[in-house]
């Protein structure tokens, strides 16, 4: 009953989004081809085929962009074998550089919906579970800063939640990570060797956590493309405003979405010092930069 944390990130560009955000959803490994079958069908009932013989992808940006919302809601919602038809007739003059026609439009603009919607309702019936730990886009590191080869506080919270999964369903999980710019994922990758290598958590956490991730090309990989959905949508439309998360949502994303995230954030019942208390799959970290500890060996947070 392993898992596969598959992982992607959203706002790292720090250009147009309020938040920072790296998780991912876990998938038991038994799980992961009927999710995949099941993710293709969805795409093929939403536009009419496959987006990767048009030359496009479903990224949660492109999927939730206002213009799709824009379109959606232009027209009556259309039965499904009406919008996937000219949902076909959008892409294919995409293909030929030529203007679709307005109904195209709202066809696509459903089907771009009725996507997003079947995803979080295949997470639930698959079971998956989401983790993600989210920064403020603001935060930058001090000029001070000495522990740039260490992973970041907010990236240790993240594997302590999924450790701490792993533990209380007494298995073992990898990590999937989408492929983004290959030096930045091997620096990453080396953070991760040192925190799971050199300090006693990290040694701790590499029993149930398998510290070597396997990256795939996001385009290629359905569970990367859920999770790159649902990472957007908590940079969106999710927020924990009793910890200081309080930056204005997309309302038309966070009515999609800050329910079903609620409901698919992992749950871990916990015992720390004779009292009980649940943790959640989603943590809110303020400054990922203070309260750095570097000894070999030493203890690091969360």
């Amino acid at each position: 009953m392993s898992y596969l944390l598959c992982m992607d990130e959203s706002g790292h560009d720090h250009k147009n989004t309020p938040y920072e955000v790296r998780g991912g959803v876990a998938l038991r490994i038994e799980k992961l081809w009927p999710f995949v079958q099941a993710m293709r069908r969805l795409e093929t009932l939403s536009f009419g085929d496959t987006l990767s013989k048009y030359g496009k992808e479903l990224k949660g940006h492109k999927l939730l962009d206002k213009d799709r919302f824009k379109w959606a809601k232009q027209d009556a919602w259309m039965e499904d074998e009406e919008r996937r038809k000219n949902c076909l007739a959008f892409l294919n003059r995409g293909m030929k550089k030529e203007t679709p026609k307005h109904f195209e439009f709202t066809a696509y603009g459903q089907a771009c919906l009725t996507m997003v919607r079947g995803i979080f309702s295949l997470l639930k019936d698959h079971e998956a579970a989401v983790f993600a730990t989210i920064i403020p886009s603001i935060a930058r590191k001090p000029d001070n800063f000495v522990y740039d080869d260490y992973l970041r506080k907010d990236h240790v919270f993240l594997f302590q939640r999924y450790y701490d999964f792993l533990e209380a369903n007494k298995t073992h999980g990898l990590i999937i990570m989408d492929e983004t710019e290959k030096e930045e994922d091997r620096r990453f990758v080396n953070r991760m060797y040192r925190y799971f290598e050199r300090t006693q958590t990290g040694n701790l956490r590499a029993s149930r956590i398998a510290p070597v991730p396997f990256f795939v090309s996001s385009d290629m990989s359905y569970p990367i493309q859920a999770a790159d959905c649902v990472i957007y949508c908590i940079n969106w439309g999710f927020r924990l405003p009793n910890q200081g998360m309080d930056a204005p949502t997309r309302k038309d994303i966070e009515a999609e979405s800050a329910q079903w995230l609620n409901q698919l954030q992992a749950c871990i019942d916990k015992k720390e010092d004779e009292r009980a208390f649940l943790e959640w799959g989603i943590k809110y970290v303020p400054d990922p930069y203070n309260s750095r500890n570097k000894e070999k060996g030493g203890k690091s947070d969360g």
